[in-house]
């Protein structure tokens, strides 16, 4: 997670609402910010995705932090090592594009877009970025493509990618880097094939 210094095992005390010690409260309030969101995504796996439905995940990943949580910003905001300013975000035109982000018909190219076009359009006071990549995940969980997550060591180059993208819109290249190296998932193992003796020891049973 960009900016935390948390490990995997505080992480997982703070979603069991331990107590501890050298983990400053703005760390603890993340955290338990991402652990309500990824409750309203999962929760809601099968809902229809608009603009609503982001403000809402928006309202819990960022409740606490930003000045305003679960609706659209209102003011100008710079996003840190470019020098790109996103406009303030209008309900209709942002209503439109998402739309149009959703006719796309390969899920996985979907949830990519979708991610990135949050981050860039910088449609809250702060949490963009978490609340983009939860958006996306949405879209991979409903549909079986695994889940989009950066590599704590890939986390620098991330976002210079992204800085390249929000400057000169360079989307093709950030959506292959983000297909390349932040989707994970289960690779099953296929069931060997079922001979004639399991099906009499089936019918046996």
């Amino acid at each position: 997670m960009e900016g935390m210094d948390v490990t995997f095992p505080q992480t997982y005390a703070i979603y069991e609402r331990a107590k501890l010690k050298n983990v400053d409260v703005d760390t603890v309030l993340k955290i338990t910010n991402l652990k309500y969101g990824w409750n309203l995504i999962l929760d809601n796996i099968d809902s229809a995705l608009d603009l609503g439905f982001i403000c809402r995940v928006h309202g819990e990943v960022a409740r606490g932090e930003a000045p305003v949580w679960g609706a659209l910003r209102t003011g100008k905001v710079r996003i840190s090592g470019t020098d790109y300013v996103s406009p303030v975000p209008d309900k209709a035109a942002v209503t439109k594009s998402l739309a149009a982000l959703l006719d796309i018909c390969e899920p996985t190219e979907r949830a990519i877009e979708v991610m990135l076009w949050g981050m860039k359009s910088q449609l809250f006071w702060d949490g963009n970025k978490r609340t983009s990549m939860m958006i996306a995940n949405k879209i991979m969980i409903e549909n079986g493509c695994g889940i989009i997550s950066v590599p704590i060591d890939l986390i620098d180059e991330f976002s210079t990618v992204l800085s390249d993208y929000y400057s000169n819109d360079t989307l093709a290249e950030a959506k292959q880097y983000v297909y390349d190296h932040c989707i994970d998932g289960i690779d099953f193992e296929p069931a060997p094939p079922q001979t004639q003796d399991d099906d009499e020891e089936e019918i046996e049973r």
